[in-house]
């Protein structure tokens, strides 16, 4: 974060109580710059009903500004998430389909209602994401990845607009969690030890099974081992279930691991063994391919398809300006149609965009 870039922006940062987008407010302090601070209040449907750390977050946020002179302001994007955000989330679990609601989080509601509320009075905004963006000869501004690929968010920011991304900055994204731990600890941060948020953007403790329960309920059907075409049990609701899982299934004589959705029939397709070839795959198509700086149509190129610090080299063939192949070289554990597929260079170190996985 270059001084000169900066200093006459205006800059809004979203703060969330969180360790990493303090240190955000503390990169600007050091500076001399008191950018305005918003906390994005979502929060549970009702609040009542649902255990939330909405509260603690706000004062975690409100010390922070506190402490570096700086105003903070919340704003209410609760409707916007509740709308957008769990209407994508319901419509896709429902078709059987395994989506992604921080990265639509990103999109629709940090970089998108916020802009339409607040943002879009101010130049930049800035957020605690481990990621960094570069600009080339050309003036087009990319995505890249962070130093620490155990906590590089760029898996999440890409679905993100162009027009959200040339707004985007990222003051700590240079950094490793521990060092960002450390600074939060020298300047005395009120959340310096602070655990890292688990689970769904903005939903707190609230268990995402029963997040969908509460939209979806429950449509119990037949678990079939798909080799042999044995019953092996009943599952609650195909939306509880996501390819690739092994873990908390409850039928006996596992593991067992699930493979494929018969939505149609609502029948849960699952294989037995600790590693099932079926649990894998090499070759997939990819649709609604969604470019972050430039279209382009690259072939040799490493993926991710879930937020992992591994990055897979692949070839990609593109069957329309929008759709492609996708050829890695090694077989993928849980490739399930819904989640999106992050495309890097071959380097992983520009993120190219991501698409939706189909099969």
């Amino acid at each position: 974060m270059n001084i000169k870039d900066i200093e006459n922006k205006r800059i809004a940062v979203l703060l969330s109580g969180g360790v990493d987008s303090s240190v955000v407010v503390y990169e600007f302090a050091r500076m001399g710059l008191h950018p305005d601070c918003f906390y994005i209040k979502i929060g549970p449907e009702e609040e009542e009903e649902w255990d939330c750390s909405s509260e603690e977050d706000l004062e975690m946020a409100t010390a922070v500004s506190h402490k570096f002179g700086c105003k903070l302001e919340v704003i209410d994007c609760h409707n916007e998430y509740w709308d957008q955000v769990t209407k994508y989330t319901m419509d896709k679990v429902r078709a059987g389909l395994t989506p992604n609601p921080d990265v639509m989080c990103n999109r629709l509601i940090k970089f998108g209602a916020f802009d339409e509320k607040r943002g879009h009075d101010y130049d930049l905004i800035a957020t605690g994401h481990y990621a960094m963006t570069e600009t080339d000869e050309n003036g087009d501004k990319w995505l890249c990845t962070s130093p620490d690929p155990v906590k590089d968010q760029t898996d999440f920011l890409a679905q993100i607009a162009d027009w959200q991304l040339k707004k985007a900055l990222f003051p700590i994204g240079h950094y490793v969690k521990d060092e960002v731990r450390v600074i939060a600890e020298r300047e005395h941060l009120v959340n310096a030890k602070r655990k890292d948020s688990q689970g769904i953007c903005f939903l707190g403790k609230i268990n995402y099974n029963d997040y969908i329960r509460r939209y979806l309920g429950e449509q119990p059907g037949d678990v079939i081992e798909l080799e042999t075409g044995k019953r092996i049990g009943e599952h609650k609701g195909l939306w509880f279930h996501t390819i690739g899982q092994r873990k908390g299934m409850g039928f006996g004589g596992g593991p067992w691991f699930v493979v494929k959705k018969d939505v149609a029939n609502n029948i849960l397709y699952v294989s037995h063994g600790y590693d099932p070839e079926t649990a894998y795959k090499a070759d997939f198509p990819v649709h609604d391919f969604h470019f972050l700086t430039k279209e382009l149509q690259p072939t040799k190129i490493t993926f991710k398809i879930r937020h992992t610090p591994e990055y897979h080299p692949a070839t990609l063939e593109w069957t329309s300006p929008s759709t492609c192949m996708v050829h890695s070289k090694d077989k993928i554990h849980g490739v399930a149609p819904g989640q999106f597929c992050v495309v890097y260079d071959k380097d992983h170190h520009r993120c190219l965009g991501s698409g939706e996985i189909t099969i």
